[in-house]
């Protein structure tokens, strides 16, 4: 009989805080009822502060990010309509497809899993074309561990005069490192629930600018369970235009309560500081990230490359079954050549060292030729100076006093 908690370091669903699975735990309740928008009117305020959306508005779905997805363009955009993307990991490919298959013209930018949104192109592209419609990104590639420059997508559109409309994927980067929605000229945001809101799957979350509603007045894609109008006409005063999913915002009540209670800037810093650790102790044994320079490196998810002749599929089916721990499988063109530690959402630095624990144990067990210990060595010393760092900036050290050196008392 196995004792304590199977580890979950997978990049999504992440880890549910006890007070948010406590606050799911409610009797069922009228979803019609008249004081329903007392819980719901303050979650739409809250979450545009999340997305940093002062002007738009944000929708939630019962539905994965996928929906989401599918929400963003159904709803902004037309049959036909020329959209720019780019295919560097499994997330984003899976994008492209949708956009292809609900009907637009695609250009699509394939790049090395191991790198971002290549800013050239774009520049390039929305300078000789400007029939474009849509810029899509995707922030935080979750297969690669690559976090994107949007900022940056937003400059090279600006540079360009370009009317299109920016489509970002924050499934892994929101709520766990930075996002402006506003600041950075998106106009549609999609995220979900299971990754750094630290609730369940089940929900996702799109924010819209105001540029987004004013395009939705024109576009005559089809969509039903996920117009826009509907979601307005009900939103606004609390309700859904279908049953909604009360437990999951209920936890998202607490979730966020959690989030602002940490304060923001102090969430995207811990993400930060957890994620070195991991990769000081990733670079300790040996081995390479899959993302492939510093700039692309992510806070919230790494991507591991296993020495030639590992399997990295292997390592995960050792870790989970001997050590209890779940890591993520590499997928579609890294399967076998790189594994993945997720590390976003509800966890702290002794719940790191425990992941790269395991995968040391793992990799050795696979065949890996590396030192046990060397990797949680290094994210210790990495872990003890950044807190002691941390905690003098918050209460800076005084001078304790002397003790006597008298006689007795």
């Amino acid at each position: 009989m196995p004792h304590g908690p199977t580890h979950l370091f997978i990049p999504g669903p992440t880890n549910v805080p006890d007070a948010v699975r406590r606050a799911m735990n409610v009797p069922m309740q009228d979803h019609r009822a008249p004081d329903f928008p007392e819980l719901t009117l303050p979650l739409f305020a809250d979450l545009k502060k999340i997305f940093a959306n002062e002007a738009g508005r944000v929708f939630m779905y019962p539905s994965s990010g996928t929906g989401a997805w599918e929400a963003a363009i159904s709803n902004t955009l037309n049959r036909g309509d020329r959209v720019l993307m780019s295919r560097f990991g499994q997330f984003s490919h899976l994008w492209a497809a949708m956009a292809t298959r609900l009907g637009l013209d695609v250009i699509c930018i394939d790049r090395e899993w191991g790198e971002g949104v290549p800013l050239e192109d774009y520049a390039r592209h929305l300078t000789e074309d400007k029939s474009i419609k849509g810029v899509f990104v995707c922030h935080n590639e979750t297969a690669t561990g690559v976090t994107s420059d949007i900022a940056a997508v937003r400059r090279v559109m600006d540079a360009a005069d370009s009317p299109a409309l920016l489509f970002v994927d924050a499934v892994s980067s929101l709520a766990s490192i930075p996002f402006e929605q506003e600041a950075w000229g998106v106009d549609l945001a999609v995220t979900g629930s299971q990754k750094g809101l630290m609730l369940p799957p089940g929900m996702s979350m799109l924010g819209v600018s105001a540029k987004a509603l004013a395009a939705h007045q024109s576009s005559t894609m089809q969509r039903c369970y996920f117009s826009f109008a509907d979601m307005i006409r009900t939103n606004d005063v609390g309700y859904f235009p279908y049953t909604p999913p009360t437990p999951m915002l209920h936890g998202l009540r607490c979730s966020l309560d959690l989030l602002f209670d940490e304060g923001l800037p102090q969430v995207f810093a811990r993400h930060h500081r957890l994620a070195e650790g991991i990769r000081r102790g990733v670079s300790a044994l040996g081995l390479s990230l899959c993302a492939r320079a510093p700039q692309w490196y992510s806070d919230t998810v790494t991507a591991i490359r296993t020495p030639e002749g590992v399997d990295s599929a292997e390592v995960c089916r050792i870790g989970f079954h001997r050590y209890r721990t779940s890591f993520g499988a590499g997928l579609s063109k890294v399967a076998g050549t790189v594994f993945r530690i997720g590390h976003l959402g509800d966890l702290n630095e002794v719940m790191c060292l425990a992941a790269l624990a395991s995968a040391e144990m793992s990799l050795a067990d696979a065949g890996a030729k590396v030192e046990l210990g060397a990797g949680v060595a290094a994210a210790q010393d990495y872990y003890r100076s950044a807190t002691a760092a941390l905690e003098a900036e918050v209460d800076p050290p005084r001078e304790l006093p002397r003790e006597s050196t008298g006689g007795a008392s």
